[in-house]
């Protein structure tokens, strides 16, 4: 019989596979450079997909910088939670407790995301006997040719930079820096304006994304290891190519490294095989049809009883080639709570009918008003959570 939840949190806890344990908060003392803290740790973990963080939480001194660096919300998204996923791979979260980064910054990530200086900036600079660091990542602007060549000469790589801390915690109850990890931003499509002020925009090459962000990874990594406290830290960086800033879907992660604490350089890149499809779509019915035809089947049984409907978005996550993750938006406009518990009943059973369970399900009903449902089927659930709200 399948579930109608009134507390929507209660229902994805146990989604999660997680048993609450209301002991009591654990409190550790916290190693920083210079000073000792005493800090609280949740005794609470949502899942082991998740870490637990240490409190009173620390804003990272760059919070709020990828906003204003990153125009596309599934993309901001995506580039913080799957920094965090992928750094699992090596500060489990058995093991390890997530901070904020705190050695990075703003002002030194706004400097590094910058252009470098041309020669005839450096030589204006020793004219004029001001020093300013040439510390920008991002090559500097080509100033010869026209206005769609010298864009397209030297585009803007880098669009943000991420660091997350991971704290290991000893026996004695101390807490100290294990491992940071590092996230570059690549954009995969350059845009810039005409001299009239008419927007253009340059797709960068995958080729290209990826061989600027190796060495800029490099370049990093020795920086880094200047910075007091990071001297002899592990560092895990991850390469993230965004998608544009109109995309329906986010950009993916496509290539991870392990640099150990006597390292300052990349020594081995691992390829992650991540990527998000629309679905259906033209894209997703050429590389994986099966699961376009499952969307398309799904979204006619919808059209054949509820005249109300107005569409459904898809979003597939495939982790090596396979699909792992569906995430499903359906916009409705509803006439009553009744209309709204019939749609959600017949939803339900079209999820259990036209998706195995290896797929983590969860399908979001929303109208004019505001959320209406959702229904929630984790990999290997024989029956879903459904929550509707009153």
């Amino acid at each position: 019989m399948r579930r109608l939840g009134a507390l929507c949190l209660t229902g994805i806890l146990f989604l999660s596979g997680c048993v609450p344990n209301f002991e009591k908060d654990e409190e550790i003392v916290q190693d920083n450079v210079e000073t000792q803290e005493t800090a609280i740790v949740p005794n609470f973990q949502i899942s082991e997909q998740y870490y637990r963080t240490v409190l009173p939480f620390k804003a990272s001194e760059s919070r709020g910088l990828v906003v204003n660096r990153i125009s596309n919300r599934l993309d901001i998204d995506e580039f913080e939670t799957g920094l965090m996923r992928l750094s699992q791979g090596t500060f489990s979260s058995d093991n390890y407790l997530f901070q904020d980064g705190q050695y990075l910054d703003k002002e030194t990530i706004t400097s590094w995301l910058q252009r470098k200086l041309t020669n005839e900036e450096l030589s204006q600079l020793k004219e004029e006997e001001r020093e300013e660091e040439n510390a920008g990542l991002n090559p500097a602007p080509v100033k010869t040719g026209t206005l769609k060549e010298q864009n397209e000469a030297s585009p803007i790589y880098l669009s943000h930079l991420l660091e997350q801390n991971y704290l290991k915690k000893d026996n004695e109850g101390k807490a100290e820096l294990g491992g940071i990890s590092i996230g570059l931003a690549l954009n995969s499509v350059h845009y810039y304006n005409q001299e009239d002020g008419y927007p253009r925009e340059y797709e960068i090459d995958d080729a290209e994304i990826e061989q600027q962000g190796k060495l800029m990874a490099d370049i990093i990594i020795n920086r880094i290891r200047s910075v007091e406290g990071l001297e002899d830290i592990p560092v895990v960086v991850a390469l993230f190519k965004q998608e544009a800033k109109n995309s329906v879907v986010p950009g993916s992660f496509f290539a991870l490294a392990e640099v150990s604490g006597k390292s300052n350089k990349v020594d081995k890149w691992s390829v992650v095989r991540e990527d998000y499809y629309l679905l259906p779509s033209t894209d997703a019915q050429k590389d994986y049809r099966d699961d376009n035809t499952r969307m398309l089947n799904f979204k006619a049984d919808i059209d054949e009883y509820f005249p109300n409907y107005t569409g459904v978005i898809g979003r597939g996550f495939y982790r090596d080639e396979q699909l792992t993750e569906l995430t499903i938006d359906i916009p409705m406009q509803f006439y009553g709570k009744a209309e709204v518990v019939g749609f959600t009943q017949y939803l339900t059973g079209l999820i259990m009918e036209h998706f195995p369970n290896y797929i983590s399900v969860k399908c979001y009903i929303t109208s004019i008003d505001g959320p209406e449902a959702m229904i929630i089927r984790e990999i290997n659930e024989e029956e879903p959570y459904v929550h509707i709200y009153q």
